[in-house]
């Protein structure tokens, strides 16, 4: 059960598909193509000051599409699991190439990326994480009109949509990029 838990939370697009689709390179996971869709679709209600059905049926499956790497990392992460970027492995079980860079940098350990060890990179991911869920829920209230009005003046809040959806996006990509790459704590 777990290794299925971990498969759906380290789920990146197959070379395959990638192949086929070049695009799909920016975007590697279904959460990342989600909220760069999301920004861009921001965009309509930004200038028109009206948000359609169709940008909040989109919010709601970038919701799902959060929940299920959120939910399965919680249930890891109670089972003891932390991402990869913190996690040392056998130098052992690696390919011998990156068995020979990590002794020609003088490193004892490693992650299963051939990256340096950095510990603290496990507690950014999930600061990433809750900044993702807060960006939806700004992005929520302001298309349902919750923060429109007396408190930030009418369709005000539907210009700042491109920029909530930004933030949301960058803090996607960087959820992926703490898990995988080192940061300047490295071999900490």
């Amino acid at each position: 059960m777990i290794e299925f838990l971990k498969a759906l939370h380290n789920f990146v697009w197959p070379d395959t598909w990638v192949a086929v689709f070049p695009l799909l390179a920016l975007t590697p996971t279904p959460l990342a193509l989600a909220t760069a869709v999301l920004f861009v679709w921001s965009l309509a209600p930004a200038f028109k000051g009206q948000v359609g059905a169709g940008f909040l049926g989109w919010l709601r499956l970038t919701w799902a599409l959060t929940l299920l790497p959120a939910v399965t990392g919680i249930i890891l992460a109670v089972s003891g699991g932390k991402v990869a970027s913190a996690v040392p492995v056998d130098l052992a079980t690696l390919p011998q190439w990156c068995q020979d860079a990590a002794a020609q940098a003088g490193l004892e350990q490693v992650t299963r990326y051939c990256q340096p060890v950095d510990p603290p990179r496990d507690l950014e991911h999930w600061m990433y994480t809750g900044f993702t869920v807060l960006s939806l829920l700004a992005v929520e209230a302001l298309a349902r009109d919750r923060w429109n009005g007396e408190f930030l003046g009418v369709n005000i809040g539907l210009k700042l949509l491109p920029v909530i959806t930004l933030f949301l996006a960058g803090c996607v990509y960087m959820i992926g990029r703490v898990a995988v790459w080192p940061g300047n704590s490295a071999g900490a």
